[in-house]
Parts: C-alpha cells; structure tokens; sequence
C-alpha cells in the first residue's frame, strides 16, 4: 500500500489554483487545478474535496489577490502543520534573476526560470496564462530579462468589454480570417504568436545558440502547435516549486514563511 504524500505544492494564479503532491524522491506528482475565478466559487470548499485531511508541509506560490491568497492560506492552515511561502530570490539554485530589484519578478516566473534551468540548457521560458510572459535564462543561469504582455484570452475580454458586440471568445485561427470570430483568434494568438517569435530570434542572436523555448500556463496550449520546435510544460511552475522546497529543505534553521 502506497503511503499518502504528506508534502504539496500550491501555485495560485490569477484564475487557477493548482495542487500536486511532492513526493520523497523530489519528483511532482499529479496535479489538480481549482478555478477561482468568479464570485461564485467556493476555494476553500473545492481544496477541501481535493486534498487529503492532513498535509505535513504545504509550499505555496501565490501571484494572486492578497485576499484570495489569505482565503488559500486560511484553507491550509487548517490542514497543515507547516507553510512554507515561496519568494524571489536574487540568487538562487544556480540562477541570477536579472532584475535590480528581483522581488518585482513573479515568483511564477522566478520558480519557472528555475525549473527551465534545472533541465539543462538555455532557455525561452513562456508563460500563457492572464498575462504572457517570457524570460530568457542562458545555460549558465544568468536571466537577461524578459517581457509581459497581454495573454489572447486577455486581449479577447478587453477588446469584449470595450466592444460588446465582439465575441470573448471562439473562432479559428487562419492567416486571413473571413469571419469576425475567427479574424479575432486569429488576431489575438497571432500577436502572441509573433511577440514569442520575435524574443526567440532575439535571444538567438544575444546567446549565439538557439535556446529551448517551453511553454507552459492554461493558454499554452493554444499556441504550442503553431511554434515548431516549442516544447510543452503544463507543470513548470509546480517543478520549479519542488526544487526551491528540496533546496530550502537542505538548509539550516526554519523554512521561509
């Protein structure tokens, strides 16, 4: 009988939450992913249905609202011995964030940075979800920066909420749409299409190499098919969450929090 993982990680987005197990050996087991977007759900209840009773150490990530990270908060403290809080961090597990202030930097994007470094190689670390980010980490672990950008999805609802006669979502993507729908699509992914290709052939010519360009958040999907080469990772931020929980594990004193 498979003993019951009593360490999670927890990423809290701006629209999901998402829940895995970290198992003893530091792999990521499989996650669950809780919307919170809209007045109408209920977190702590959905956490409660998808969590065991007890969590010996709970390691959250949160780029949310400071109430809805006090409402996941609240959630796990009543199941967990233990929080630890993840942070930026200027230095950390062989990468240097870019930023002269690094605490600006998501900490999404801070544990994703770590988790592309971690596989090996330079990288384009994009993220699709409320925004689209994209961060450049060479194979030693130095971060050149990155940039942020309205997600299609985002683009699609403001465009909605100026124009409610345009459609937030729907439609297929094609080079030159003949239907407003499909023009929308395909007017919203292709400016995230050509944003990401852009910093791809940017960072080809910085590093002398091409660099492995992951993508990864809810929207990620959408665009992977349509950039050869990109390579799918649903779970990066949760990978990169382990990692900074296994390292913070191995030093002395009290973990973050």
């Amino acid at each position: 009988m498979n003993a019951v993982p009593t360490r999670w990680l927890f990423d809290l987005g701006n629209t999901r939450l998402k829940c895995a197990p970290l198992h003893a050996d530091g792999s990521v087991g499989e996650a669950v992913a809780l919307d919170h977007h809209g007045a109408e759900v209920d977190l702590a209840t959905a956490m409660a249905r998808a969590l065991p009773a007890r969590i010996e150490v709970a390691y959250l990530a949160s780029v949310a609202s400071a109430d809805t990270t006090v409402d996941v908060l609240d959630a796990l403290s009543a199941r967990c011995r233990r929080i630890s809080r993840a942070r930026t961090q200027a230095v950390f597990d062989g990468v240097a964030i870019a930023y002269a202030r690094p605490q600006k930097l998501g900490v999404d994007r801070f544990l994703a940075l770590l988790a592309a470094h971690a596989r090996g190689g330079a990288a384009l670390v994009c993220g699709v979800g409320t925004a689209l980010t994209l961060d450049l980490v060479d194979a030693d672990g130095r971060h050149h920066g990155g940039r942020i950008a309205p997600s299609p999805t985002l683009m699609r609802e403001s465009l909605h909420g100026r124009a409610r006669q345009l459609a937030p979502q729907g439609g297929a993507y094609a080079v030159f749409a003949t239907d407003t729908e499909d023009a929308l699509a395909s007017g919203c992914d292709g400016a995230a299409l050509a944003l990401v290709e852009h910093s791809l052939a940017e960072a080809r010519r910085r590093l002398g190499e091409a660099p492995r360009l992951y993508l990864h958040g809810g929207g990620a999907d959408d665009l992977v098919a349509r950039l050869p080469g990109a390579l799918p990772a649903p779970g990066l931020v949760l990978e990169g969450l382990a990692r900074w929980a296994e390292v913070e594990a191995e030093r002395p004193g009290p973990p973050v929090s």
